[in-house]
């Protein structure tokens, strides 16, 4: 139970680190739409899902936590 806490904690810490850092970029216009964001704009309606950003954002956490929970 305390590593499921830990494990709990150590996610939330690195959700608000990657949520920051997506914030920082946006406001600094260094993260723009990228070749695979999907945007679907209608009258009154935008839809926008950023599967490139995720697909990359996967990436970047992998490897982080592959360096962290190394042995």
């Amino acid at each position: 139970m305390d590593i499921f806490i830990k494990v709990i904690i150590i996610l939330g810490i690195i959700t608000t680190l990657c949520g920051l850092l997506l914030y920082v970029l946006h406001r600094l216009q260094l993260l723009r739409r990228l070749p695979l964001d999907i945007v679907v704009k209608k009258r009154n309606f935008v839809f926008f899902f950023p599967l490139a950003t995720c697909i990359l954002l996967s990436i970047l956490v992998t490897i982080i936590l592959n360096l962290i929970f190394k042995k």
